[in-house]
């Protein structure tokens, strides 16, 4: 299990939400760049980027800054936000992301989901962002009729071939993470999931990695990290040693 720390933009500044409510916004640095680079020299084996005003209005705005980002580091970079047609998949492909992170667009129309699994395949993430069961799309702002479980079954038959499971409640709360809900799509898919939202502490790292579930590739930690309530180090140490 990998721990990728998360860097949210919104306006050019890295911030956190708090249950992805744009009302409730945290600015931690007007240079998400200089937390790219920490991250990395902390052991950090990839990044996990958000443009928040592009899933907002549906389409990257803060492409600039994800451009910078890439160019600053060395390890892989997987970006998300406002990504819903194959013509941005290939923009942020060609600005140098690694993976990108798709949403509303495969939720709500099987057809675009397959124009973007389909030639892209590894390079897409579908994320599944939950609230109370439910999937979210247009950054989190609309609730769908369509269980978490049901979501990722139903795109992992149309070619998804990686998720990332977010629980929205527990999204920036630094409340713990969501193991029921996470367990269930875990084992709804035969695909690797990487689990977002509520890491709170070591013990929260712990007790991801003893879930003992084969197909959780890894974890974002976002707010814990900005936070202080957890080191990026200790929590990569901790993961590797649940590998052993």
């Amino acid at each position: 299990m990998v721990i990728i720390p998360a860097i949210d933009i919104k306006g050019g500044k890295c911030v956190r939400l708090r249950q992805g409510q744009f009302t409730l916004v945290e600015t931690y640095s007007e240079d998400p760049v200089a937390y790219a680079i920490r991250w990395q020299k902390a052991g950090a084996p990839r990044l996990h980027v958000v443009d928040l005003d592009g899933a907002r209005v549906g389409m990257p705005q803060n492409t600039d800054v994800v451009r910078r980002i890439i160019r600053s580091v060395s390890i892989p970079v997987q970006v998300g936000g406002g990504i819903r047609n194959a013509e941005v998949v290939e923009r942020m492909l060609r600005i140098g992301a690694d993976r990108v992170v798709v949403g509303t667009a495969v939720a709500r129309d099987d057809a675009a989901a397959q124009a973007m699994l389909t030639p892209y395949g590894d390079r897409i993430i579908v994320g599944v962002d939950a609230q109370d069961g439910r999937v979210a799309v247009s950054g989190w702002l609309q609730r769908l009729d369509e269980t978490a479980e049901a979501f990722v079954t139903r795109l992992e038959k149309l070619g998804a071939r990686r998720f990332i499971y977010t629980d929205i409640g527990r999204d920036g709360m630094l409340a713990g993470p969501n193991l029921e809900g996470l367990r269930r799509i875990l084992r709804s898919v035969h695909v690797p999931v990487i689990a977002s939202g509520g890491v709170a502490s070591l013990e929260d790292v712990r007790a991801l990695a003893g879930m003992g579930e084969a197909n959780l590739e890894g974890v974002i930690i976002g707010k814990a990290l900005y936070a202080g309530t957890v080191d990026l180090a200790e929590a990569i140490a901790v993961a590797k040693a649940s590998l052993q």
